[in-house]
């Protein structure tokens, strides 16, 4: 069962870090961005360090708010943003085509959502690989509560997987390879690792062909979705398909499913949108759990630094919504690509 109370939100803040360190790892992470002065190459090359600090802050605020699956789904009018989830978990694993037994890889596997459904509806092994130790803790005691024992879990780096080539049937990655510094290098890797003639299928964040990058609004609303998710860039969906080919990849099809969805993705995240089945994504509970959050640190219950977290993932919300707005921004451009059987 996911953290949802507001005592589980202010003893995860921080993750994996002490929380006497939580204050110096926000401003450490805030210099990396645009917004503060960062540049974003210093962001690509210490990628590693970027995404951490990020999912160590983030994590019980996602948590929080978002449940287990920590993205984004195209959702039918009347479905829930937690059904529409669903459906968008069991979509990837029947475009995969996957099969009992079969063995899985989870590219980004966050606190393992995704990874936990997917094997439960595929009735596959699914590993989930996570460069970040406070996320594997959690996925760890979510799959035993939940009693998953056909699932497990890889500490590493998925530009440099500790894995051997030609070991995993399929392949998918949910909204996480964004964090990757370079597409073709993590894209290679994937190849590399999945069997001939079998599939991976991503969905990515990424920016669309009407994103201008000389428009300075365009610009604004990059920065802020990329301090808010912990990215070093955001591609194209161009330069994400180039990648795959470069990769050695066959794209059987590739499109932005956001394009075609009755309810917008940005929904969830729209603050003047009203809804007691999200009610914390509301501008009410926005303010809600900002005061909470206050609270929480005033007290000494929630370290010091929470306020600000809170505030670049405000911050990050308004982004997305004017990016999905604007429709210069998806965070579901699907594909669904085949290594060569004869590889």
């Amino acid at each position: 069962m996911s953290k949802s109370g507001a005592m589980d939100l202010a003893s995860g803040v921080g993750g994996g870090l002490e929380k006497t360190h939580v204050l110096s790892a926000v401003e450490e992470y805030e210099k990396y961005h645009t917004i503060y002065g960062g540049e974003q190459e210093k962001r690509t090359a210490e990628y590693t360090d970027l995404a951490n600090k990020y999912y160590d802050l983030v994590t019980s605020f996602y948590e929080y708010g978002w449940g287990e699956s920590f993205h984004f789904a195209p959702r039918s009018k009347g479905e829930s943003m937690r059904e529409g989830i669903k459906r968008y978990e069991h979509f990837i694993a029947l475009q995969l085509g996957l099969k009992p037994g079969q063995k899985v890889l989870d590219v980004g596997c966050g606190i393992g959502g995704p990874l936990r459904e997917i094997a439960q509806f595929s009735l596959t092994s699914v590993t989930g690989l996570n460069n970040n130790e406070y996320q594997i803790s959690r996925g760890k005691e979510l799959n035993r509560l939940a009693g998953v024992d056909n699932c497990d879990f890889v500490k590493a780096d998925f530009m440099k997987m500790p894995l051997p080539d030609n070991s995993f049937d399929a392949i998918y990655a949910i909204e996480a390879t964004c964090h990757a510094p370079d597409a073709y290098g993590c894209y290679k890797e994937i190849y590399r690792v999945l069997k001939p003639g079998q599939c991976f299928g991503a969905y990515e964040w990424c920016m669309t062909h009407s994103f201008n990058p000389e428009n300075k609004e365009h610009q604004n609303i990059k920065a802020e979705i990329e301090i808010g998710n912990g990215l070093p860039d955001i591609r194209t969906t161009k330069q994400c398909l180039e990648a795959l080919k470069q990769a050695g990849f066959e794209v059987v099809w590739e499109k932005d499913v956001a394009v075609d969805s009755p309810i917008p993705w940005y929904s969830v995240l729209d603050s003047s949108q009203f809804s007691l089945s999200n009610f914390r994504a509301t501008r009410l509970g926005h303010f809600v759990t900002r005061t909470m959050v206050k609270f929480l640190e005033a007290v000494g219950m929630a370290p010091q630094g929470s306020v600000r977290v809170h505030k670049f993932l405000e911050q990050a919300a308004d982004g997305l919504v004017a990016g999905g707005k604007k429709e210069i921004f998806t965070p579901m451009y699907f594909f669904l690509a085949r290594k060569p059987a004869s590889d």
